[in-house]
């Protein structure tokens, strides 16, 4: 055992019990430095103490440690779950992070479907007529939801779709209660009117029933279904009607045939693409909802190096486990992390194959089956080209930006004679004073480390108003 610890800590590693769990460690300053799992806990955490590890990263990490925390599970699959909920709550130094402050996007569709029609109607009530709307937060039971979508650009051309195919409302209720006359979506046809009882509740429910088949994927039951609907108006002679179901198969073919993806076969599935370089990774997400491809998001992770070390350490130890790529790890960290409180769609089609104990972990979690698939044909394989170009084109963005900003950083310290190694400890303090004709004095203050690509700001009040408390640079800083 190392002789640079604590007794107590030492002795607390010598106490483990060879069972699954999770461990935390912790700094002099109560700062979490990392969080990792293990199959057998004793001979994974001393494994950390047992090795003089040197100048490495892993050596610096294990000279931080003063307290340590275990938490043991019944099982790996337990244990993973537990380390990702903590890594993505509790941000450690050296595990591979990935922040993601936004919530998905979701398309709405108001009621549940279950409100009863009245025998007879003699006002339109927004009740019966539900609205589709772009919608951002938690979802609710007594509303339906699609998605999650890459973007509120994807949201939002799904719902033009569904105006110029169903023509269904997006005004709020408070505008459909107070219409007395048809507004201009119904001019241009992407609305159907129920505000001014020109749609009966019947045929709007209709309409909201094949737009949810749309939305689910649900294409060529669809079209079979209006199909018959048609010839249905055109047997009864109803040829207005026929004309109308027509117009609506010709839009829905339109938009079908400009998807070019085979709906049938793929309803909900997820692309992610795993690329590292220059000591920086990316994840490209690309989701495909209701058979059509929405998208993409590019991830960024922190701490890759840091991490990529000392997972190659707890590999070293695990018998007849050779050591996995950085971009499996990567990849493996964005499954588990993303997906907590995300819905996992029922196939990934992923860049790399992951541990079946990790998408095990996730079938559990989410209820759901999901099936992986790394080698994918037609396409499948198209969409994760897709994916793997936008990654690289995404990480090169990123490596071209940092590149740029160092080249000025070295050119500033060039100019105030700094050493090279002094880099690092690079700071900018800015201040800024305003008025208004001499009155209203404000004050700005303005921090910068070459450490953080964020910069903290925050005003002082007026001259004759005490000044507010200036926010300190960021915590990774």
């Amino acid at each position: 055992m190392s002789t640079t610890h604590d007794e107590a800590l030492l002795a607390q590693v010598a106490a483990l019990p060879a069972l699954p769990g999770v461990y935390r460690y912790f700094d002099a300053q109560e700062q979490l430095l990392y969080v990792g799992k293990a199959l057998n806990l004793k001979r994974r955490v001393s494994s950390y103490f047992q090795k003089d590890h040197g100048g490495t990263r892993i050596g610096h990490m294990v000279s931080k440690i003063t307290r340590m925390e275990t938490t043991v599970v019944r099982s790996e699959a337990e244990a993973l779950l537990l380390e990702n909920n903590l890594i993505k709550t509790l941000h450690p130094r050296f595990n591979i992070l990935f922040r993601d402050d936004k919530s998905y996007p979701y398309l709405k569709l108001t009621g549940n479907g279950r409100v009863a029609l009245p025998a007879v109607v003699k006002t339109p009530e927004a009740q019966h007529y539900p609205r589709v709307a772009y919608y951002r937060g938690a979802v609710e039971k007594k509303h339906r939801y699609f998605g999650p979508f890459p973007s509120a650009w994807a949201v939002k051309e799904s719902i033009q779709l569904i105006q110029k195919v169903f023509r269904l409302r997006t005004c709020e209720d408070t505008v459909f209660a107070n219409r007395t006359r048809p507004c201009l979506l119904f001019q241009i046809k992407r609305c159907s009117g129920p505000c001014v009882d020109l749609i009966s509740p019947e045929d709007y429910k209709a309409d909201v029933h094949h737009a949810e088949q749309f939305l689910r994927g649900e294409t060529q039951a669809l079209m079979r279904e209006m199909e018959a609907r048609m010839m249905q108006h055109a047997d009864k002679l109803e040829f207005e009607l026929a004309a109308e179901v027509r117009n609506q198969l010709t839009a829905l073919s339109r938009v079908l045939h400009q998807q070019s993806v085979d709906t049938a076969v793929d309803t909900d599935a997820d692309i992610l693409v795993a690329k590292v370089q220059g000591g920086r990774a990316c994840v490209n997400l690309a989701m495909v909802r209701g058979g059509r491809h929405l998208g993409d998001r590019p991830y960024f992770p922190v701490h890759v190096q840091d991490a990529q070390d000392l997972l190659g350490l707890e590999e070293s130890e695990e018998e007849g486990e050779s050591k996995r790529p950085v971009e499996v790890q990567v990849l493996e960290a964005f499954l588990a992390q993303h997906y907590i409180g995300v819905p996992v769609p029922p196939l990934l089609i992923l860049s790399a194959a992951v541990d079946k104990s990790l998408i095990a972990a996730l079938s559990a979690q989410s209820g759901v089956k999901i099936s992986t698939v790394t080698n994918p044909r037609e396409h499948r394989r198209v969409w994760l080209e897709m994916a793997e170009k936008n990654a690289e084109l995404q990480l090169a963005r990123l490596l071209a930006e940092e590149g740029s900003q160092q080249a000025r950083t070295r050119a500033l310290a060039e100019a105030l004679d700094l050493a090279p190694d002094d880099l690092e400890q690079l700071h900018i303090e800015c201040f800024d004073i305003s008025h208004t004709a001499g009155e209203n004095t404000q004050a700005s203050w303005c921090f910068a480390s070459t450490r953080c690509k964020a910069a903290t700001t925050a005003a002082t009040t007026s001259r004759a108003s005490p000044p507010v408390t200036i926010t300190p640079p960021c915590a990774r800083c």
